[in-house]
């Protein structure tokens, strides 16, 4: 059974910048994708970037030239490096390793909350 366990979420002054990251307990499947996904209150989880087994990237406009995606494969972690930090990026955040059997399997953090605020 493959756990995702998130650390580096917290209290940041806007402009300021935090670094999350997603470390899975287990075996992940060879050919995968990391994401990173987002909920406020009252809004309904997005998106915020995703890196796949060979590197590529794709970011949310909202995000994009101020987070940055990586992993570390050996570690089986990703991480989301978050500067420019503004108050609308306050959210849980929560990381996600996509694999396929033939199907979908989806496993997720358990959420780690950042707030933007002076």
């Amino acid at each position: 059974q493959v756990q995702l366990v998130e650390s580096g979420g917290g209290l940041v002054q806007p402009g300021g910048s935090l670094r999350l990251s997603c470390a899975a307990s287990g075996s992940l499947f060879n050919i995968n994708v990391w994401g990173w996904y987002r909920q406020a209150p009252g809004k309904e989880r997005e998106l915020v970037a995703v890196i796949r087994s060979g590197g590529s990237t794709n970011y949310a406009d909202s995000v994009k030239g101020r987070f940055t995606i990586s992993r570390d494969n050996d570690k089986n972690t990703v991480y989301l490096q978050m500067n420019s930090l503004k108050p609308e990026d306050t959210a849980v955040y929560y990381c996600n390793n996509k694999g396929w059997v033939g199907y979908e399997i989806n496993y997720w953090g358990q959420g780690t909350q950042v707030t933007v605020s002076s």
